[in-house]
């Protein structure tokens, strides 16, 4: 068997510890401590994560997109081939690092995905880009940290807490959706949708393309339109 190769190494924001880029022959993951948080060959869920909250703005006219969370790109390029080209996608990703990885040692990944000009890389928390956007936002995708409950970073967890949907929700345009990821169901964190005014649906979706393996979650939050 090929073995894995260490490629770089970053430090997350906040105390968060070392992420590490690796390689296997053509297959990378991106790994904290001994937690895999992504891999190239498990994509499936990241995917539907674009393709479900997409099909909702349909009626939208140049929709514009935030995608909290670069990772390997596969959520970004779902949006790319489900938007139009009116489309506007802002990419919001917290530690460089990742940003240069996808230009450089997984620029094969990527391909040309980048250079959409539909597309910005805001090298920021997604967090702080909400709350500075009231009502830009047809749509805000997360696939932030492991879910609403926080692995890489504690201070992830103001995502997803009642202060942070409510920030998400004035963020979004009426009938806007708020889309999250994660690995688990969380019973208190549809709750805590619901309770920030939006009309809440769970998916629950394979992480590959494959017939078996785990499922993910995604959550679909709608805001009603008009109103405040």
């Amino acid at each position: 068997m090929i073995p894995w190769e260490l490629l770089d190494t970053a430090e997350m924001p906040g105390n968060g510890g070392e992420i590490r880029l690796m390689r296997r022959g053509t297959e990378y993951a991106i790994r904290l401590g001994h937690t895999e948080l992504m891999n190239s060959r498990l994509s499936g869920s990241e995917e539907a994560l674009a393709t479900l909250a997409c099909q909702r703005l349909r009626a939208a006219r140049a929709p514009r997109v935030l995608v909290g969370g670069l990772g390997m790109g596969f959520t970004l390029r779902a949006v790319q081939k489900a938007l139009a080209p009116d489309a506007r996608i802002d990419v919001a990703e917290l530690v460089p690092a990742v940003v240069a990885w996808a230009r450089g040692p997984m620029a094969g990944i990527f391909g040309d995905s980048l250079a959409d000009p539909r597309v910005e890389i805001m090298v920021d928390d997604v967090l702080d880009i909400i709350r500075a956007s009231p009502r830009r936002y047809d749509a805000i995708l997360l696939d932030v940290d492991n879910g609403p409950e926080g692995l890489t970073r504690s201070a992830n967890d103001a995502i997803y807490d009642t202060r942070g949907l409510a920030e998400a929700r004035a963020a979004l345009l009426p009938d806007g959706v708020l889309a999250v990821w994660s690995s688990a169901p969380d019973r208190a964190f549809t709750q805590r949708l619901k309770r920030a005014g939006f009309s809440v649906e769970e998916a629950f979706v394979k992480a590959d393309r494959g017939k078996r393996g785990s499922r993910h979650v995604i959550w679909l939050a709608s805001r009603p339109g008009g109103g405040a």
